[in-house]
């Protein structure tokens, strides 16, 4: 009886342990080339994305609790890199299958982490933790240079870096564009602008800009007041405002796909013309 438990046990260790191999292999994978047809949306969009098929990544050396999330294309390369910087809510699963989604476009995509592991569950929780990032904008930056300055570093990229968020992602993206090291793009998805021409004459870069009419947050005067603005200062852009949608209705289309879905296929087009513009010549 004894040596069957033995046996038995070692059976099913090792049949743990070739379980966790198989799991790290499928997990720790390059994701193959398949861009979206024109007339289709990614699947992260519309709630249909497979299991997740990067990696949980540390890039920041300053705070272990950092911990970001790579997608890699198929492939030596090299090719450009993308930036993608959450919502409020911190680092979920819906920015990461994005991340996978760029991968299949042909982008080294890193989805950073700027709340050190944390998420909100709840407004308040969101709050807490926006506000807590957003009191040491300096830390903001720091994270976001060592995110390009990890990509940078690797041999399958170009070089080439674009950073895009949604919401106070989206505020956050063009801080950086204003406030860090050199990169090749900025992609504002509804989120918190400026309308100083002073202040954007440093960015160097065109920058491409999805909101809604429907934002009671970023109403439609504040983006034509960005326009009016990045015109004055010279900065090339690409900055559209759809109709029928509120905020939110790119990265969630599957919140009220009939309305959303004809203007987030068309900022979705937008935006692989822009980073094929920005972060791949």
């Amino acid at each position: 009886m004894k040596k069957w438990s033995t046996i038995g046990f070692l059976a099913i260790l090792f049949a743990v342990l070739g379980w966790v191999s198989l799991t790290a292999r499928q997990e720790g994978g390059r994701i193959p080339y398949a861009p979206t047809a024109d007339d289709a949306l990614p699947s992260s969009v519309l709630g249909k994305a497979p299991a997740l098929r990067g990696e949980s990544v540390q890039y920041w050396g300053e705070d272990s609790k950092t911990v970001g999330y790579l997608a890699l294309p198929d492939g030596d390369g090299p090719f450009g890199a993308v930036i993608l910087i959450h919502e409020w809510n911190g680092l979920g699963d819906r920015v990461r299958q994005v991340a996978d989604s760029l991968a299949a476009e042909g982008y080294v995509a890193l989805a950073a982490d700027l709340f050190s592991g944390r998420t909100g569950s709840n407004r308040q929780e969101n709050m807490a933790l926006t506000r807590e990032a957003n009191g040491n904008p300096r830390r903001i930056i720091d994270n976001l240079d060592a995110a390009a300055r990890f990509l940078r570093s690797r041999s399958d990229v170009t070089g080439k870096v674009a950073a895009m968020g949604w919401c106070f992602g989206g505020g956050v993206a063009l801080s950086y564009a204003l406030g860090g090291e050199h990169h090749d793009g900025t992609a504002i998805f509804y989120g918190r602008l400026l309308q100083d021409p002073e202040e954007l004459k440093r960015i160097h870069h065109e920058v491409y800009g999805t909101f809604a009419a429907n934002d009671r947050g970023i109403p439609p005067d504040q983006v034509n007041g960005f326009v009016a603005a990045l015109r004055k200062a010279g900065v090339a852009n690409d900055v559209h405002i759809y109709d029928e949608v509120g905020h939110g209705f790119w990265l969630h289309v599957d919140r009220n796909p009939d309305v959303a879905a004809k203007p987030a296929l068309d900022a979705w087009q937008r935006l692989k013309a822009y980073l094929r513009r920005t972060v791949s010549q």
